[in-house]
């Protein structure tokens, strides 16, 4: 049995949202993989939210920066990108369930948490 860990994130748009990682996969789209995470906003539905990374992204990063991204600098890109969404968008629910990591995202996530 996988016990997750219930986290907690209080959105600019004052929802509360309760998230746990699923977990990683290749995506459905070619050369590109797919973070899951299980998200609510009212503790009585849950939803998942896919993160698309595509290899490309990741690939450019690391040929500006002379080195591969590791699997946490990676994952935590990616959490950042699901709070923004949580900060932007008004009905994840309904409009959000898939979003994207591009290069811009990427570059300015990292940067912002010091990693060159």
């Amino acid at each position: 049995m996988t016990i997750r860990r219930l986290k907690t994130y209080a959105s600019s748009q004052g929802y509360v949202y309760q998230y746990y990682f699923v977990g990683q996969r290749p995506a459905e789209e070619p050369d590109a993989d797919e973070y899951v995470f299980d998200v609510t906003s009212d503790l009585k539905q849950t939803y998942p939210v896919q993160v698309i990374v595509p290899r490309a992204v990741t690939s450019a990063w690391a040929k500006v920066h002379l080195r591969s991204l590791s699997d946490s600098e990676q994952y935590a890109a990616v959490k950042l990108r699901l709070f923004r969404a949580f900060d932007d968008i008004p009905n994840l629910q309904r409009e959000g369930r898939q979003l994207r990591l591009d290069s811009t995202f990427l570059e300015e996530s990292l940067a912002s948490l010091g990693v060159d």
